[in-house]
């Protein structure tokens, strides 16, 4: 076993996964992430996106291949101490808003803060900046079900940054917002990012999200690929008269 570069916060190395049914879901995929970059992970619906991010995150452990996060093999990891690091250094959005019924926006927002042992004042004011930058800090005593639900995924953007994880995972993060916000909200989350220092990847089926990234990684049946022709967002004037979009690595 070698260990990954000195310069790069994950790597992984022919990594394979085969879902529940027993279909691939990865077929040898090998990457390097730098600290601080963002990278898209870009492929049409089920070329693995989602799975090569959960694999990263330790959220499913892999069935062969390398995993590290900053020189430590997550691979071997036993199920506690992955979960003790997504808690403690990453950080997840799905493209589905899942909060707490029962929590209003703002302590949905801070709850990971607290979960780590940050003091109910301080989370609160830390929740509340990140709320205001994405549009719905007049929501913060609302409970989620009086948002709608593009409102509830700002807030789970919120939640996710809040913390300043060291890596943050996003699986198609703004893919609930209508094409007008999109921008505003990923223009927020990258420029967080960068300012943080937290390393950012990006499953996306968009070029036009991807094209925000520093880098992006084409993903086809599992496997890396050079090229991938992404199709257009249906419904979008801006994407109606395109027939694909290449994303080179």
């Amino acid at each position: 076993m070698v260990a990954p570069p000195d310069n790069d916060v994950l790597w992984a190395r022919a990594l394979h996964f085969r879902h529940d049914d027993g279909s691939p879901g990865l077929s040898g995929v090998s990457l390097g992430v730098a600290e601080g970059e963002i990278l898209a992970v870009g492929g049409p619906r089920g070329s693995g996106k989602t799975t090569l991010l959960r694999c990263l995150s330790g959220l499913v452990p892999v069935a062969d291949g390398e995993v590290w996060f900053n020189s430590v093999p997550v691979h071997t990891m036993r199920t506690a101490a992955r979960e003790r690091l997504r808690r403690e250094r990453f950080g997840w959005i799905d493209p589905v808003p899942v909060l707490v019924p029962e929590l209003n926006v703002w302590e949905n927002a801070a709850l990971p803060l607290m979960l780590r042992g940050v003091a109910r004042r301080p989370a609160r004011a830390t929740a509340l900046e990140w709320l205001e930058r994405l549009d719905v800090g007049d929501k913060a005593r609302k409970r989620p079900g009086d948002l709608v639900h593009a409102e509830r995924q700002r807030v789970c953007i919120a939640r996710a940054l809040a913390p300043a994880p060291s890596v943050l995972f996003a699986d198609e993060p703004t893919a609930p917002l209508h094409r007008a916000d999109r921008r505003h909200v990923l223009r927020t989350l990258t420029t967080a990012a960068r300012s943080h220092g937290i390393t950012v990847l990006l499953a996306t089926s968009d070029a036009d999200t991807a094209a925000l990234a520093d880098r992006t990684v084409s993903l086809l049946d599992g496997r890396r690929v050079r090229t991938v022709h992404l199709p257009p967002v249906p419904g979008t004037a801006e994407t109606e008269d395109r027939a694909a979009c290449s994303l080179s690595v």
